[in-house]
C-alpha cells in the first residue's frame, strides 16, 4: 500500500515529433479520401490542407468510411485488399497517439487484428526510424481491451482468453522493440517504444537481460528530460 506521504505519479506527455512529416500526412490522408471514397474535409480556409484541423477531420472521415465498409461487407462486399497499405502508412504517419486509433480501430475491424499487427512490427524491426516511431505510436490500439464484471475488479475470462491469443505477438513487440530502443539511439524512436516496453528482466528471455539493464541506463543517462521521466516510473511498477 503507498505511503500517506507518497507523491502522486504524474505522467509528462509524449514529446512532439523530432522530424515534421505533416506535409507527407496530409498527401496520404487525401489519398486515403479518394481510395476509400470518403468526402474531403471543406477547405474553408487556403491553408487548411496543410493544416492540423483539416488533417483531424480527414484522418476522421477516412476511418468512419472504413468502418463503414467494414460493417456492410454482405452489401458491398469485403474491404478492398488495396486499401490496408495506405492506411497502414497513414497510421505510422499519424503523429499523436491519442488520435491514431481513429485508423488503427476500423483498420483492425476491416483486416483483423493479426495482420494489423504484423505490419507494424514490421516496421517496428525493419523500418526507418520515423516509421518505427510511428509504429509504436499506433501499437497501443491494437491490444485486445479487457472487459471487466460491474462487480469484480478482475478482468473477464473471456476477455483474457481473447488477448492470450496474441500473446506471440506481444511478445515479439517487447522484445523487437527492446532491440531497437537500445540499437537505435533515434530520440523519437527511444520516446516512443519506452512506455511499451516492461523493464523487469522476467519479461524476456534470459539471453536479452543484460539488454533491458543497458535500456534503463541509457534512459537514465540520457540528456531527454521524458526519457529520464518515463524510465524512473516505469521501473516502479
Amino acid at each position: 500500500m503507498a505511503s500517506m506521504e507518497e507523491a502522486p505519479v504524474v505522467f509528462q506527455p509524449l514529446p512532439d515529433r523530432t522530424v515534421d512529416r505533416s506535409a507527407a500526412y496530409a498527401i496520404l490522408l487525401g489519398d486515403l479520401l479518394h481510395l476509400v471514397g470518403a468526402e474531403p474535409p471543406a477547405l474553408d480556409q487556403p491553408d487548411l490542407r496543410s493544416g492540423r484541423a483539416w488533417r483531424h477531420r480527414a484522418r476522421r472521415a477516412v476511418g468512419a468510411a472504413v468502418a463503414d465498409r467494414a460493417t456492410l461487407t454482405d452489401e458491398a462486399g469485403p474491404v478492398p485488399d488495396a486499401w490496408f497499405t495506405p492506411l497502414i502508412r497513414a497510421a505510422v504517419h499519424e503523429p499523436d497517439p491519442s488520435f491514431v486509433r481513429d485508423l488503427v480501430g476500423p483498420t483492425v475491424t476491416a483486416f483483423g487484428r493479426r495482420r494489423v499487427r504484423l505490419a507494424l512490427l514490421d516496421h517496428v524491426e525493419t523500418g526507418i526510424a520515423a516509421d518505427a516511431a510511428g509504429a509504436a505510436r499506433a501499437w497501443y490500439p491494437t491490444l485486445v481491451p479487457l472487459r471487466y464484471s460491474v462487480s469484480l475488479d478482475t478482468p473477464t475470462p473471456e476477455s483474457l482468453a481473447e488477448r492470450e491469443k496474441y500473446h506471440d505477438l506481444d511478445r515479439r513487440y517487447r522484445e523487437t522493440g527492446l532491440r531497437r530502443f537500445v540499437a537505435d539511439d533515434d530520440l523519437d524512436v527511444r520516446r516512443c517504444l519506452l512506455p511499451g516496453l516492461p523493464l523487469s528482466p522476467d519479461a524476456y528471455p534470459t539471453d536479452m537481460h543484460p539488454l533491458v539493464t543497458q535500456a534503463v541506463e541509457i534512459a537514465r543517462s540520457s540528456e531527454d528530460e521524458y526519457l529520464r521521466h518515463r524510465v524512473e516510473i516505469q521501473l516502479r511498477r
